[in-house]
């Protein structure tokens, strides 16, 4: 019996600018460019050209098949019409192609390749590239296949949460519904909407309810955050005889359901089951790819890409095939839950996810399940869009206090480092930036993670449905948090918008950024500060406005990252004086507290991620 890995498919709507992501055109001198692309599963390669597949989301990764599978051999499936030669290349660890196999095609026929995978446990892709002669090709369809059969054969629920994203989540369902192919995977569609706009009130929900039939099902609930929405979804899912794994959604995204189905049919395969994490690409910049294989680095517990100077990537910029940092094999440490297949057998051995709201619960349940013997594996040619963190204010908005809290949280859980490595400096210097940098709010929410930390585990199921209200109601009180979105109102400068050479990295270093640091915060220890918040010194973009630039002015305009308004930044020195104080005395308690509290949390972390512990939240708060 034959079955299909990966199936060679084309942008469902047929953008131009996500082409470099499925296809490559290889355009000869004086040739003409064209648009090769026919239908999901079909393209045209004209006469002259190559049209090659060496692409991300068509290119087979062969090196994570040969490592977390028994599959020996794969074999290529095209079929073709008209006269040309495809190519079977692959690729090694560092990124050399080789020319495997080479077939001249004529009229219509269907061509197979095979390939050994012996030699891919480091690294390595495989590809085809079709070149037409004197007339056009047309690829009618293409597929990576196995005779080997699958270690398991569950399907998977989806479980996607949503809060005031209802445009999104129903585009996605739309996909979805669009694709039977993947649909024969799936048991179930757990919509988890939290929010006040709903799905099911969007225009054209109700064909696309129709179409999914039984397999969806709509689930109400108060906000209970992502860790919240998604252990509902987990809960669900065990309870399904036929669901061997979850498959976790973010609402905010665009998908490619081949990516889905791919996650489902590896995890199949996998030798024993693993986390399938799918990597993340702009949304705003679809070929740009955000996310690849993240760990989280022991001395600050702080996540990061494996590879920092290889991400971001872009692949209309750098293609696969000239991108060798791209054909290692590289293992994560975890995935983050925008998608990220969970095998149920996971969830019932470890729990679901820890009482977060958001920020953290990913990191912490992957790390979780891989001290249980369930790797995680982010796996090239899976993925989906997402609006991506250089779009965001995260670290300055109410965010910030799921942020600390979370990261402590996770240390306290997983750390071995004593009293947390490096961590809670870290921490304390983070505080500091932001004082320099007129940044109050964020260090005021901090602070209260930081107590509530303090305060012992029993405060993360205590306070899940009331811990974003309280660090919103703290915004009232600090200018920045105010938006200036109309021009008209927003503040005149008096030396305007700041410009500068953004291809020069003129971020202080070593003694420099001692000297500054220290000279700054005793500088704004002992001196009131001049000037007027309604007349800002100057304005910022905000790429532009790091903290050690900000600390020469006493108050600064700062565009939002999404630039939807405008915020201003006035200091304070009494504010300051008051915030620096107890930051250092919260951090000094920390340190002092960390071996006590490692001990608590850890012993109360089986039972508030229980699934017995969310049937209880669930059942009190919904």
């Amino acid at each position: 019996m034959t079955y299909v890995l990966q199936n060679v498919v084309f942008p469902l709507d047929r953008a131009e600018h996500i082409l470099p992501l499925y296809v490559a055109l290889e355009t000869p001198e004086n040739g003409t460019s064209a648009e090769p692309v026919l239908t999901r599963t079909q393209a045209q390669v004209p006469a002259h050209h190559t049209l090659s597949l060496s692409t991300y989301f068509n290119a087979f990764p062969a090196s994570y098949w040969r490592h977390w599978s028994r599959i020996a051999e794969v074999r290529l499936t095209v079929a073709t019409h008209g006269n040309g030669t495809i190519q079977l290349y692959r690729s090694s660890a560092a990124g050399v192609s080789t020319l495997m196999e080479s077939r001249v095609v004529t009229d219509t026929q269907t061509t197979e390749f095979a390939a050994q995978l012996d030699s891919f446990d480091d690294g390595g892709w495989l590809w085809f590239d079709v070149t037409a002669g004197a007339e056009d090709v047309t690829i009618t369809s293409a597929f990576w296949t196995t005779e080997r059969a699958p270690e398991r054969l569950g399907k998977a629920s989806l479980g996607i949460t949503t809060f005031n994203k209802p445009g999104y989540c129903r585009d996605t369902l739309s996909a979805l519904a669009g694709a039977p192919e993947l649909l024969e995977y799936i048991d179930r569609i757990f919509l988890i909407d939290q929010g006040t706009d709903i799905v099911a009130d969007q225009h054209g929900f109700a064909e696309i309810s129709h179409l999914l039939g039984d397999t969806l099902q709509i689930i109400r609930q108060p906000n209970l955050g992502g860790s919240g929405g998604f252990s509902r979804a987990m809960l669900e899912t065990m309870q399904r005889p036929e669901s061997e794994f979850v498959q976790l959604l973010d609402d905010d995204v665009a998908i490619e359901p081949e990516s889905i189905r791919r996650s489902i049919v590896f995890a199949r395969y996998a030798t024993s089951p693993v986390l399938v994490g799918g990597h993340m690409l702009d949304l705003l910049n679809p070929t740009r790819l955000h996310a690849w294989a993240e760990v989280v680095d022991e001395a600050p517990f702080m996540w990061r890409p494996v590879d920092d100077e290889t991400m971001p990537h872009d692949f209309a910029a750098s293609p696969l095939r000239s991108s060798p940092a791209l054909h290692r094999r590289i293992d994560a440490d975890f995935n983050g839950w925008w998608m990220c297949l969970i095998p149920v057998a996971a969830l019932r051995e470890v729990g679901l996810a820890f009482p977060a709201f958001i920020k953290w619960d990913d990191a912490e349940f992957c790390l979780r399940a891989g001290k249980a013997g369930f790797a995680t594996v982010s796996m090239p040619g899976v993925a989906l869009w997402h609006i991506s963190w250089v779009g965001k204010d995260d670290l300055l908005d109410w965010q910030a206090y799921f942020h600390a809290r979370n990261r402590i949280v996770a240390a306290l859980l997983h750390s071995e480092a004593p009293q947390g490595g490096t961590l809670l400096k870290h921490s304390r210097r983070v505080d500091l930036k932001h004082l320099m940098a007129m940044q109050y709010y964020p260090v005021a929410v901090r602070a209260q993670a930081l107590r509530d930390v303090l305060s012992g585990p029993a405060h993360l199921t205590q306070n899940l449905p009331s811990a974003l209200a309280t660090v919103r109601a703290f915004m009232g009180t600090f200018a920045e948090t105010s938006s200036y979105k109309d021009p008209k109102e927003t503040p005149q400068t008096r030396l305007g918008l700041q410009q500068f050479d953004r291809t020069i990295d003129d971020a202080p270093t070593g003694w420099k950024l001692r000297w500054l640091t220290a000279s700054t915060l005793l500088r704004l220890w002992f001196h009131n500060p001049s000037g007027s918040s309604n007349e800002p010194e100057a304005e910022f973009e905000k790429q532009d406005a790091p903290w050690w630039r900000l600390t020469r002015y006493n108050s600064v305009l700062v565009n939002a990252a999404d630039n939807s308004g405008k915020n201003v930044y006035v200091r304070d020195r009494a504010q300051y004086r008051r915030m620096l104080h107890e930051s250092l005395a919260l951090h000094r308690q920390l340190k002092r507290e960390w071996p006590t509290l490692q001990k608590r949390y850890r012993s109360a972390l089986p039972d508030f991620v229980s699934p017995q512990s969310w049937q209880h939240i669930l059942e009190e708060k919904v």
